[in-house]
């Protein structure tokens, strides 16, 4: 090789290179200023200068590099404008260019559907949809793409397409239950759920949550209560169907249902645990003692020897202790009873857990309705050294402690037990029924400034039912502060409060009638224009004291002056729903607990009451019977 002819191939060489450079610089440069212009369109959009964020955009997609960039944007802009022929020239172009690109495809479906073509838009998305018959991952996405553009009924026919392809008919359970939820049909969308959830029973959770909140309307649920009957008869060795069926009942707190149906579960599965168990549990919780009776009752009789045995004999003893405690007066004779029952099983089984927590209940009736305070505390206090007690028990038997020591006016006591579990059981339920406690002391004691720092807190509890009963006192506080800076009225209340969880009747009474005469009350009627708000407070507090005294006329008499007088403040439905209950439980006066029941419904739908109130009035009527 000559020197000159490597001189020639070198500077052609470098003459290459540079304009390798030279074309990459441009192309670097093109491709930032596509991006500057793309953010700059954008911006015009999101103001709402069309005309400005067109223009820009028109000159962006002459760069086929720039179409997937700007196409959602240029699209829709286009057909805003109803620019549609510009928009199928586009979209046309884009098809050539991108072939396999369905989305091209469906945007000239919905081209023809804007200009009002129906039957041309239809023929086409549903050509381009069986077009894709033998790829279910293209149907998907068409599905998907079509439902982002709202439309549903396509989406739902790309779904189905994919279903015969496959010969599936359970592929794309959930995708097609939120398509039937947004066309609004609702028994196809319960369908699928029901579909998905058979086809996957470890989501059986996952799906009640899911229907919990999408069927809140009583009607809803009874559909879908008729649904699973249905198929319960059709498939009797389905668990899942049979588990969802005293799922509904209890969501529409049908207690009775919900232990017909756990009982006939149990009878066919032969589960480890009892599902009959479990809702005797519920039921108990929410207040239905007949059919918590029967549930454990059944239990009982029928799971001897399983581990379910003592917790359902157990159950059955704090059933009728419930039950016991809702009659007014409550009976020392039955109080005694009860005792006995705990004692017998304590001596049965002294060593199992279920005794320790028979040995808590036993104390709490010596302290409230025996007056045996001292006997209480030495049963607390062996519980609580007790090394064989599990520490989430000794925890609760140091909260009721606090309490049988505030009981016996020593707060110093309460406070510290309070303090101990608030910090043993710290972000528990325990805790935080701790920190309420310690609320409530400083309430007791008119430092209502402490008791506040508490209840803010305490409004962010994982605990339902802490929430709402920190919730309670924190309002009644504010309310009352702001109608009087200095709290007197307030720390009366407060102060009568006390007397009454210290069981010192009389001298509340005595605070009652002087504090009312103090807030205007005229015994018939209340005067307009009260320095504060503490009257319907009052009122309330002692139309359960009459209540519990086994004086429901004047009970029911006071709750009556807070509807008329304090009709729109926040104890009117607890009111409203007490009368209901008097009238059932006490009066046993089924015509009246049911009108106001019904009115009830009528007045208050919102209510935390209501789903209660309903299931009520459907008792009463006979309705859980048929």
């Amino acid at each position: 090789m000559t020197y000159s002819y490597y001189i020639s191939i070198k500077y052609y060489n470098t003459k290459l290179l540079l304009c390798m450079f030279i074309t990459l610089a441009k192309f670097s440069f093109a491709c930032a200023q596509d991006q500057s212009d793309i953010q700059i369109a954008n911006e015009y959009l999101l103001k709402g200068e069309k005309e400005k964020a067109l223009k820009i955009y028109e000159s962006l997609v002459k760069n086929p590099e720039n179409a997937t960039l700007i196409h959602n944007n240029y699209f829709t802009l286009l057909l805003e404008l109803e620019k549609y022929k510009e928009a199928e020239s586009y979209v046309e172009h884009q098809i050539k260019l991108n072939p396999t690109q369905v989305s091209y495809r469906v945007d000239l479906g919905i081209i023809y559907l804007k200009t009002g073509d129906q039957q041309k838009a239809d023929r086409y998305l549903r050509s381009v949809i069986r077009g894709n018959a033998d790829d279910v991952f293209h149907l998907k996405m068409i599905s998907d793409y079509l439902a982002m553009h709202n439309l549903v009924d396509y989406a739902e026919y790309s779904l189905l397409e994919a279903r015969k392809a496959t010969h599936n008919p359970s592929q794309f359970c959930l995708e097609m239950a939120n398509l039937y939820r947004l066309q609004n049909k609702q028994d196809k969308m319960v369908e699928e759920y029901l579909n998905y959830v058979t086809q996957t029973p470890g989501n059986n959770s996952y799906i009640k949550n899911l229907l919990q909140v999408l069927l809140a309307k009583p009607e809803e649920l009874e559909s879908l209560e008729r649904l699973l009957y249905d198929k319960v008869q059709q498939n009797p060795n389905s668990e899942v169907y049979a588990d969802l069926l005293v799922w509904v009942n209890l969501q529409e707190k049908n207690f009775y249902g919900a232990f017909i149906q756990a009982r006939a579960f149990d009878k066919r599965f032969h589960k480890e645990t009892s599902k009959t168990l479990e809702i005797a549990q519920i039921t108990l919780n929410n207040r239905d003692y007949e059919n918590a009776d029967k549930s454990f009752t059944y239990v009982v009789k029928e799971f001897v020897n399983t581990p379910d045995y003592l917790p359902a004999r157990l159950g059955l003893i704090q059933t009728r202790e419930a039950k016991v405690k809702k009659t007014y007066p409550v009976n020392n004779d039955s109080v005694k009873y009860l005792i006995k029952e705990y004692n017998l099983f304590i001596t049965e089984y002294p060593d199992n857990p279920n005794s320790h927590e028979a040995r808590l209940n036993e104390a709490l009736l010596y302290a409230y309705y025996l007056d045996q305070k001292d006997s209480a505390i030495r049963k607390l206090d062996v519980l609580i050294d007790n090394n064989h007690v599990s520490s989430y028990l000794k925890a609760r038997a140091k909260l009721e402690l606090g309490d049988i020591y505030l009981l016996m006016e020593e707060p110093w006591e309460s406070t510290l037990l309070y303090s101990q579990v608030e910090k043993t059981e710290r972000e528990t339920s325990l805790g935080y029924e701790a920190k309420l406690r310690n609320a409530k002391l400083s309430y007791y004691k008119g430092d209502f400034k402490l008791a506040q720092e508490h209840l803010d807190i305490l409004k962010q509890a994982t605990t339902r039912e802490i929430a709402n009963d920190a919730m309670d006192l924190s309002m009644r506080i504010k309310e009352n502060i702001a109608f009087d800076s200095t709290g007197a009225a307030l720390r009366k209340f407060a102060t009568i409060e006390l007397l009454l969880y210290q069981n010192k009747i009389s001298e509340a009474m005595t605070g009652i009638r002087t504090l009312k005469k103090e807030e205007g009350d005229q015994d018939s009627t209340v005067s307009h224009g009260l320095s504060s708000t503490i009257l319907d407070d009052l009122y309330w507090l002692e139309a359960n004291l009459r209540m519990k005294q086994g004086e429901f006329e004047q009970a029911l008499a006071l709750l009556q002056r807070i509807l008329d007088n304090f009709g729109e403040d926040i104890l009117a439905d607890d009111a409203y729903f007490l009368q209901g209950e008097i009238y059932e439980e006490q009066l046993h006066n089924k015509n009246k607990a049911m009108e106001i029941y019904r009115e009830f419904l009528n007045r208050f739908p919102g209510s935390v009451h209501a789903a209660e109130a309903r299931k009520r009035f459907r008792q009463l009527r006979g309705d859980a019977l048929q």
